[in-house]
């Protein structure tokens, strides 16, 4: 078998390669086993990696992002800043919606402009990728003018994250598009079906506008338990699979029939943690007040928690210990941060200078079917803090019922999964830490707040010299991660099991999207 592990996204080329072209023999079926379903089709609804990930077979941004998530036209094909809050985006020529109709600039503005509605009752919207636009135009038919709130440098990134969709869509909602109506975009992939925790079928978009998929139908498989996974690889029922569990990664290096890809991760585990409520449903100290408002507690449970053994006992050395939430070399990572040190002791005497030399009560809340191991991780950090003197309690649910109660802010102490989306920091300390409000802070389950933060965040976001905005995003993170507004544990490796018929590179960004799957010859 030929083991082969990428390169870090830091060493490796970012040139764009394009798996389907229309010169190529066009294979037939594909069947993909993936590890978590979506759980919506509408592309603009809710920011969570299986959505996303399936999104990007059937619909294109302006801008996309390459597999090691660095901007390249797409939909349009070139763009200019007139001055510092005017960009004007040139439309490429020739590209068809699925349903046959052509793209031009009113299919742009409607999509910008549908993405505040589509935002209604989303757990964590795309909202925020679309705050700095003030206006959106339609110059000519091929012609986008988008005005936005002052300097936004981010704006490429951004709009990478926002799906394109046919003007006439702007007002349908959330719920039609769930019920298999109207899926139209201009991906390489038309919507077929989709059976919610069970399969998605797509087939092949004839016209799509950067050539043809080697593959006539694509049908993703979903298979939540890891064993079930392997065992669809192995039978030969799906031809490749994603988030490969990493005790069965020596067994597939010994299968001469299966190639194993990892490539390096954007994603980050982290902890986050009820800052706000004075009380909180699952965290008392003896006076039943909320324990995890101390920041001398934070940094405890922090240095409690030994994230070399989870890496290398939980994950099979499939991961790195994290200090912040970006990896090293994404733009936005701080050199002056490190890994908290592994210290029960200086642990155990944090707590007592907090005032709770006793310790407290916790129940730790985490899915058991989004990541890799997430249960065991939760078991074996819950067994760490009940090692510091926090009596721990773990309780672990589905990902479809987790993730919607954990928004609700029905819990106390929860562990997530959290991707550099846009390829930047800011793309995850907005979401995570920035103040919560309508369009910022989504996904900030833990309600930090901190003024200096929000600052330094939104200077960034207006700072186009990228040496200002990045030393502005380093402040952000050194600000979020001094007062851990959440616990960042480690990194993820992203993985697959590729049969020897097919051929896949991976991503940094760990989606699995079948046009980038090419038979081998």
């Amino acid at each position: 078998m030929n083991h082969r592990v990428l390169l870090s996204a830091l060493t490796v080329s970012t040139a764009l390669t394009t798996t389907g072209f229309a010169g190529a023999a066009l294979a037939q079926e594909l069947a993909i086993g993936i590890a978590a379903s979506p759980t919506s089709i509408d592309p603009q609804f809710y920011v969570l990696g299986p959505n996303s990930a399936m999104a990007r077979n059937m619909f294109d941004g302006l801008v996309n992002q390459d597999d090691r998530q660095q901007i390249q036209p797409a939909l349009a094909e070139s763009w200019e800043m007139l001055d510092d809050e005017t960009w004007l985006f040139h439309l490429r020529e020739g590209v068809t919606f699925h349903d046959g109709s052509d793209f031009t600039a009113a299919d742009v503005v409607a999509s910008i402009n549908r993405v505040p509605m589509a935002a209604e009752n989303s757990p964590s919207s795309f909202a925020p990728y679309v705050q700095d636009v003030a206006t959106v135009e339609a110059v000519d038919p091929m012609t986008v003018r988008v005005t936005t709130n002052g300097p936004a440098p981010l704006l490429l990134n951004n709009l990478s994250r926002i799906a394109m969709m046919p003007a006439e869509l702007e007002g349908v909602p959330t719920e039609t598009l769930n019920q298999g109506e109207m899926v139209i975009g201009t991906g390489p992939f038309r919507f077929v079906s989709w059976s919610p925790n069970d399969n998605v079928v797509l087939e092949r978009f004839d016209d799509y506008w950067d050539g043809p998929s080697h593959w006539e139908q694509v049908t993703y498989r979903v298979f939540t338990n890891p064993s079930a996974r392997i065992a669809a690889i192995l039978s030969g029922d799906v031809d490749l699979i994603e988030s490969v569990p990493t005790a069965d990664i020596e067994r597939l290096e010994a299968d001469e029939s299966i190639d194993l890809v990892t490539t390096s991760s954007n994603r980050v585990m982290y902890l986050h943690m009820d800052q706000d409520r004075e009380t909180s449903p699952f965290a008392a100290g003896p006076d039943g007040t909320n324990p995890l408002r101390s920041a001398e507690v934070r940094r405890a449970i922090s240095m409690g928690i030994n994230r070399q053994g989870l890496v290398d006992r939980i994950m099979d050395g499939q991961g790195v210990p994290a200090g912040q939430l970006v990896p090293e070399g994404y733009f936005g990572w701080s050199p002056d941060l490190e890994v908290d040190p592994y210290d029960p002791e200086a642990a155990r005497e944090l707590m007592a200078e907090a005032g709770y030399p006793d310790g407290f009560t916790l129940t730790f809340h985490a899915s058991n079917d989004r990541y890799p191991n997430d249960e065991q991780i939760a078991q074996a950090i819950g067994q760490m803090l009940t090692r510091i003197g926090i009596q721990t309690d773990i309780v672990t649910l589905p990902a479809s019922v987790y993730f919607s109660r954990a928004s609700a802010l029905e819990f106390s102490f929860i562990m997530g999964g959290a991707a550099a989306e846009t390829g930047e920091a800011s793309g995850v300390l907005g979401p995570l830490l920035e103040t919560f409000s309508e369009t910022g802070g989504r996904g900030n389950r833990g309600r930090y707040s901190s003024e200096a933060f929000d600052t330094a965040l939104a200077t960034a976001r207006e700072t186009l010299d990228d040496a200002g905005r990045e030393a502005l995003l380093q402040e952000a993170m050194e600000i979020g991660m001094g007062d851990l507004g959440v616990i960042p544990v480690f990194f993820l490796a992203h993985s697959w099991a590729v049969d020897e018929g097919v051929s896949y590179d991976g991503r940094t960004d760990g989606y699995t999207l079948a046009y980038e799957v090419s038979p081998v010859e």
